[in-house]
Parts: structure tokens; sequence; C-alpha cells
């Protein structure tokens, strides 16, 4: 199989992202299979590269441990802040509309 030139590290965001990039492994994945936009689609939408998302797309599928361990903490920083308080995505998109 050949190997991806993207490289995919964790400097920011505590998760996976394309180096050089904000974009997470995890973002471009909840793209493309999650809200099932075509691979052009992320491409065109986040100013990536090709095989930037084929990259990204591969590491998630190749590094199921470590993907989970970025959903959980994601999903506890969640948790937290809305013990805080923190409004929902779902109710700060509803605030911009009224």
């Amino acid at each position: 199989m050949a190997q991806s030139s993207v490289r995919i590290v964790s400097e920011l965001h505590d998760e996976p992202h394309i180096e050089g990039r904000r974009v997470t492994v995890r973002r471009i994945r909840g793209l493309v299979e999650g809200a099932e936009k075509s691979v052009e689609e992320v491409v065109a939408q986040l100013d990536l590269d090709i095989a930037e998302v084929y990259g990204a797309l591969e590491y998630y599928q190749s590094h199921p441990e470590e993907m989970a361990a970025a959903e959980r903490r994601r999903a506890e920083r969640e948790a937290a802040a809305r013990e805080r308080g923190a409004a929902s995505l779902a109710e700060l998109a509803r605030n911009d509309d009224v």
C-alpha cells in the first residue's frame, strides 16, 4: 500500500490535523462520511488539495484508537462547557437567526 505524503500532526487542537493547517482529521472525516459531502466539495470548502483530504481520511482509518481518544476528549470538553452554562452550537445558531 502506498504511503501518504500528507503529514498529520497534533500540534494544535490536541488532536490530529493536517500539518500547517488548523483543520482536524476528525472534521474532514465528519464532512465526508457524516455530512456526506464529496471529497471535491470538502477540497473547495476548506481550501485543501485532494491529497490532504484523502490523507486525513486514511489517517482516521489507520489510527482508530487515537481518533476514538480524540472523540472522547472533545465530548468531555463539550460536556464540561455545558455544565458551566455554555450554549450549544445549535443554540448559538438559533440566536444568530433572531
